[in-house]
């Protein structure tokens, strides 16, 4: 026989089981399987394409160089003489003021010439015909976004505070290259020409600004430029390229695309064991139709290929629709989570599809293999002797297969083997114990002679009958309920337990870059309108440089958030009792006798990031003057308070003498807006911080992120019904012959039907219960251990997780068995035997 005719064969025989059914369970597992994985594939893949077409526009140049202070000039200097073009923006929050209403806004001074690269859109009105910018705004304008002009209520032609002088609105702001992620970029817009930097008054003592110096011109010449800056930028200062395209963007979407990838892998293990069960399903079915091709010819070598071509074939079929409900179910997580990325995203290209068909191909061989060599050895003496059933021997081989794609696919999609390998251990140790408390508790309930009918009693009987595939269904639906409660219920649970936190009177206004003569003034403020006076906090900025002698830097530390704390400025300050938010942990609190010795006290988080200890020599450097002090204490700290507190604090006299801004907290109820208004027009330089609207921002990320996974879950769902569908599936002819028996001795479809309701309702409950318990003690382990807030217990899980498991397993069991009791007794009878 030639290749063609197998291959014709291989299809004929694929058509048959297609008609007949027997492939329905694996096409559906595979489809789940692919369909999970393309849908974060896809979605990533549009953004990479997004950050790789759309470098340029992205960075506004073709090199920018980011600090927290002022550059050299020598840095502008070098890029012109190589023949780049240079120009600069200064970028900074501040209080924008319109009438009685005040808006704190992100702003941004910019030079002649920007941007470089890309366009900058304005229009004339909100929502009206688009025209590229061909220069800054004119001294004495300013462009703003529509969020800022409809939330002041401006409109072209109005005039808005910034600072100590005024700006009229002369466009609005469409597309701006450059843009973030994060706090800033949630802020309203508004771009300043730097010509009116200076007057404004903005820049003080203690703000917070940055500083980007952009470069254009030939690609020689900036790589040239890019190696000679690299090795002359100081502390708080890097270089991102066209290469680095926003490593913002790219690092947030890569923590994105390993949590949504591992909660798809969820629905790839699951469906890897609807198709082992499917497969062995199919194995026991086509053990005669192999028996008869040996009795007439057929050599093993040739029913392999038969069956191998027969399995490849599904596989690529079964997969390329997997990505397509893949590509159709990325459109869901780009409406959820695109906004976040700030960018236009294009279409995917092809290669998330051809990973799903590799995976959807790689996962049904690396499960259904040794079953279909098996199919290879069945005796010919079958066709006469039905007791000879699977051969033996490649179950093992089998397993060891499946387990090693599954652990491989596990570490593709982490990116991280370290975080693979906790993955795969922790989901290996939760599905062991798992399997070990339900087939327990099965044996248990196996040996309990409840009281109530003979239907009951069978039903409870038969759990132990089949204790194997039951375990294996309460496992998969217990993962999955739990992963739907976790992200219903105790999501909601934490978030409500985080805000009982908040006392009512808890701070809601934050108010920074307050000057030392703004100190008196301010208070005398508050105290006037019958505010209570809160307390004024000095700051100091200062970088850390030196631990014990030892100069440090980001290249000393692996975890991103210890690169960050040493690449920027630390807010220092001084303070001669620890506040009530504070409790010392290690060491002692300076005395009133030795507050003038160089002490510092460390928040313990901090310093486990940065290895501090107690006895560490830390060197400062403050606006160029450097002081070494010995970390004597290590505090704890309430940061949910709201209240003003700091990394690092240090006795009065150390700081003194240093350049020192102010910042403080306070409540203010709805009806004081007016009173917030008249402050920031008294004093154009601070920033007023809405703590609030930014805790709302905050919560509607996290709502837009959590619905992101719960519809990735969704696959998880579907993968539990599938091993539920295959575990019933598996037991189907054994289910079948036990009705028929039972139906023979008297037994009424009712008394049937009833004994598979209480067994389905069994499992239900029990995959209930299992849900629940786990759900609950993730959410006890992300309040204490994440949130730091108290795990208050929803007794509503635990009666959701165990009625609607009972009635939903129960309801889908009596449906995927329906054929059992429509059967009559006799042709059950004749098939099994």
């Amino acid at each position: 026989m030639s290749i063609g005719q197998e291959l014709g064969l291989a299809l004929r025989l694929l058509w048959r089981d297609l008609r007949a059914g027997e492939l329905t369970l694996l096409i559906a597992a595979l489809v789940i399987a692919v369909g999970s994985v393309t849908t974060v594939a896809f979605f990533t893949d549009r953004v990479q394409l997004a950050l790789t077409q759309q470098s340029n526009q992205l960075l506004g140049a073709d090199l920018s160089i980011v600090s927290d202070h002022p550059f050299d000039a020598a840095l502008e200097a070098e890029a012109r003489s190589r023949g780049l073009v240079v120009t600069r923006t200064v970028r900074f929050p501040s209080m924008v003021v319109h009438g009685q209403e005040t808006l704190l806004t992100d702003v941004k001074a910019i030079a002649q010439g920007y941007p470089l690269r890309g366009e900058l859109r304005l229009a004339d009105r909100l929502y009206g015909a688009e025209h590229v910018a061909r220069d800054a705004p004119a001294p004495g304008t300013a462009w703003v976004d529509d969020r800022a002009l409809t939330r002041l209520d401006l409109k072209p032609g109005d005039s808005v505070g910034v600072g100590n002088i005024k700006l009229r609105v002369a466009a609005i702001v469409t597309l701006e290259p450059d843009s973030t992620i994060g706090f800033i970029n949630s802020l309203p817009r508004l771009l300043m020409g730097e010509a009116d930097l200076a007057a404004s008054g903005l820049i003080q003592t203690g703000s917070r600004v940055r500083y980007r110096l952009y470069v254009a011109g030939d690609s020689a010449a900036v790589d040239a430029y890019r190696d000679w800056v690299q090795a002359r930028i100081g502390p708080g200062q890097s270089v991102e390229g066209i290469r680095d395209a926003r490593p913002e963007i790219r690092s947030a979407l890569e923590r994105a695309e390993r949590f949504l990838g591992l909660a798809a892998l969820v629905s790839v293990v699951l469906s890897a064991v609807a198709i082992a069960l499917a497969a062995r399903r199919f194995l026991e079915r086509h053990l005669d139709g192999c028996a008869v091709m040996r009795c007439v010819g057929a050599l093993q070598s040739r029913i392999v290929r038969l069956y191998v071509l027969h399995f490849v074939l599904l596989g690529m079929g079964a997969s390329a629709l997997g990505c397509i409900v893949g590509y159709g179910a990325q459109t869901a997580l780009a409406a959820w989570l695109g906004n976040l990325i700030a960018v236009a995203l294009p279409w995917p290209g092809v290669a998330p599809a051809w990973q799903g068909l590799a995976a959807g191909v790689a996962l049904l061989l690396g499960f259904a293999l040794p079953p279909l060599l098996s199919l290879a050895q069945v005796p010919t003496l079958r066709v006469l002797r039905r007791e000879l059933g699977v051969p033996r021997g490649r179950g093992a081989l089998g397993y060891v297969l499946g387990f090693t794609l599954i652990c491989a696919l596990v570490l593709w999609k982490a990116h991280d083997p370290r975080l693979g390998f906790y993955v795969l251990g922790g989901f290996l140790a939760a599905a062991v114990v798992s399997a070990g408390v339900v087939f327990a508790a099965m044996r248990a309930l196996a040996g309990w002679r409840p009281e109530g009918g003979v239907s009951w009693r069978y039903g409870v009987a038969n759990l132990r009958r089949h204790a194997l595939g039951n375990t294996i269904q309460v496992v998969a639906l217990g993962l999955g309920m739990m992963a739907l409660l976790t992200l219903t219920l105790i999501r909601g649970d934490l978030l409500h337990s985080w805000q009982a936190t908040l006392r009512p009177d808890t701070p809601n206004r934050f108010v920074i870059n307050i000057q030392p003569d703004q100190v008196g003034p301010l208070s005398a403020f508050f105290s006037s309108r019958n505010m209570t006076r809160p307390p004024m906090f000095p700051m100091v900025r200062g970088r850390l440089v030196e631990i014990n002698g030892r100069s440090v830097s980001s290249a000393d530390y692996a975890e991103d958030r210890a690169k960050r704390l040493i690449d920027r400025e630390f807010n220092l300050s001084w303070a001669e009792r620890p506040q009530s938010d504070n409790r010392i942990v290690a060491g002692r609190w300076w005395s009133a006798g030795d507050a003038a010795a160089s002490q510092l006290s460390v928040e313990e988080g901090i310093a486990a990031t940065l290895g501090i200890h107690l006895g560490d020599r830390l060197t400062y450097d403050v606006a160029g003057s450097r002081f070494v002090a010995t970390v004597t204490s290590l505090r704890s700290v309430e940061w949910d308070s709201f209240k003003v507190n700091f990394f690092v604090l240090a006795p009065p006299a150390l700081l003194q003498g240093y350049p020192v801004s102010y910042i403080t907290s306070f409540y203010a109820p709805p009806e004081q807006v007016a009173t917030l208004n008249e402050l920031v027009r008294q004093f154009p330089n601070v920033a007023l911080i809405d703590v609030a609207q930014i805790m709302a921002q905050v919560q509607k990320m996290m709502d837009q992120v959590s619905n992101a996974v719960q519809f990735v879950f969704l696959f998880t769902l579907a993968a539990g019904l599938a091993v539920l569908y295959a575990a019933l599936a598996s037991t189907r002819d054994e289910r079948e012959y036990e009705a028929a028996v039972m139906r023979t001795l008297g037994a009424s479809r009712r008394q049937v039907a009833s004994a598979q309701t209480a067994e389905f309702a069994l499992i239900g409950g029990l995959a209930g219960l299992l849900a629940a318990a786990g759900a609950s003690a993730l959410g006890y382990a992300l309040a204490l251990k994440v949130l730091n807030v108290p795990y208050l217990g929803n007794p509503w899980i635990w009666l959701l997780g165990v009625g609607c498991g009972a009635a939903g397993i129960a309801a889908a069991g009596l449906l995927g068995t329906r054929r059992v009791l429509a059967s009559p007794p006799l042709e059950s009878l004749r098939r099994a035997a």
